[in-house]
């Protein structure tokens, strides 16, 4: 009996690593929690965030039109994200798109996992950021465009740019592939935004009286709050990317403060120093600079080269917001590309060169040198440059042909609250 019990023991014993191996995956509820706050926080930096950042920036006859246009993009792109847009960044496909095996989130069981959390949250979370990055866009083409024209503009959009570039960047695409580095969003967030907002500004024309009046944000405290609330999101922006509760989502959660805190005196005291005044407007603007530069980079780069890397947005943005702006000859009423764009583009560049180990970086691929990592990262910006320019001047053409893209000059001159949406934000 004795030497039956042993046997049988182990026998067990042997089964053991089998029945391990076996054993279904679950989540690591660390996480878990740690994914659903990041989303939570990066949805809120489009609602409000983003709305309440935009409508202090514009006129106070048009701050309704700015709330209405990011409340109800970001709606239409949860939806769009559900039907076919998750699929076409995230799931197999070639180069450019994925394929539509996660059409409907169908093939997604309740319990999938992406990494050590669940998918149904990695879902929510990418769908996070394709809402505020349409969310941006509507910052350079306020005070003038009709509502429908937002709303058509944004399917052809979403569909034909943001979901390519994704795919292409973060869903293992061409310039996946190709070793392109973007942590958080540098060129499929900000620069896509960007590139598609000075198309959209160019194609709709300047607003009635531009150049003539003074055009001033009508509410500096509520630029404050957006832009603090935008601060704050952030750090589920940049952290969550890490897609863990890990030492790299703490190193970018560090240098997301302190590129921001660079930025923010960059921008203040060069403003001082041009301009004889520092303004909160100034600080604000260099807030979100800090934010824009670091987001490619904030889980590649050391805090030195971070804090590099916030001083030069924050320089790059004011120059961009001043210099740049003249040049280009465009009514960029929220300046998106002055700041986005720009500073997305020194923060993808950036990324090549401090995410060497020998500048306190987490170092390059095996075999890959600071000028190769640098021109890939110049790649990925004209790419996106270029895809999102053309799509974007498609989108806003068919859209001007279904509904028209702009209102009568006298529907701009009363303001857009009252004559789309039959509302005023004050009681004058």
């Amino acid at each position: 009996m004795k030497k039956l019990l042993t046997t049988l023991g182990l026998t067990s014993l042997a089964l053991l690593p089998s029945l391990a191996m076996a054993a279904p995956a679950v989540a690591d509820k660390a996480d878990n929690a740690f994914m659903m706050i990041c989303t939570a926080l990066v949805l809120f930096m489009t609602i409000p965030g983003i709305a309440l950042f935009y409508g202090g920036l514009i006129r106070g006859k048009n701050v309704l039109s700015m709330l209405t246009q990011v409340a109800v993009t970001f709606s239409l792109v949860c939806v769009l994200w559900m039907l076919y847009g998750y699929s076409l960044a995230f799931s197999e496909g070639n180069a450019f798109f994925g394929g539509f095996g996660m059409a409907m989130l169908k093939n997604i069981e309740l319990t999938a996992l992406s990494g050590s959390f669940y998918q149904y949250i990695h879902v929510a979370f990418q769908c996070s950021f394709a809402c505020i990055t349409v969310g941006l866009i509507v910052g350079a083409i306020a005070e003038r465009i009709r509502f429908s024209a937002v709303l058509i503009f944004v399917v052809i959009w979403l569909t034909l740019a943001y979901l390519p570039v994704a795919h292409m960047v973060w869903g293992g695409g061409f310039l996946a592939q190709d070793g392109a580095l973007d942590f958080a969003g540098g060129t499929v967030v900000h620069i896509n935004a960007a590139v598609a907002g000075l198309v959209g500004a160019y194609l709709l024309g300047k607003r009635a009286g531009f150049g003539k009046e003074a055009f001033k944000p009508h509410n500096l405290p509520m630029v404050f709050i957006g832009t603090a609330i935008l601060y704050v999101g952030w750090f589920g922006f940049n952290a969550g990317s890490a897609s863990s509760a890990n030492e790299i989502a703490a190193l970018a959660f560090l240098n997301t403060v302190m590129a921001t805190a660079g930025a923010v005196l960059a921008w203040t005291f060069g403003e001082w120093m041009f301009r004889g005044k520092p303004s909160l407007l100034g600080a604000c603007s260099g807030v979100i600079a800090g934010l824009v530069a670091i987001t490619p980079a904030c889980g590649y780069v050391g805090v030195g080269g971070a804090l590099i890397i916030g001083i030069a947005g924050g320089i790059a943005g004011l120059w961009g917001v001043t210099i740049l702006k003249k040049w280009l000859r465009v009514d960029d009423p929220c300046d998106v590309f002055g700041v986005h764009g720009v500073c997305g583009i020194v923060g993808c560049i950036l990324t090549g060169v401090f995410t060497s180990s020998s500048l306190g970086g987490v170092g390059y691929a095996e075999g890959v040198t600071m000028g190769h990592q640098v021109l890939i990262q110049l790649l990925s910006v004209v790419v996106t440059i270029v895809w999102t320019a053309v799509v974007a001047f498609i989108g806003f053409k068919v859209a001007d042909m279904i509904v028209g893209l702009r209102v009568s000059e006298e529907q701009e001159r009363e303001g857009l609250d009252v004559n789309s949406h039959g509302e005023n934000a004050y009681n004058h």
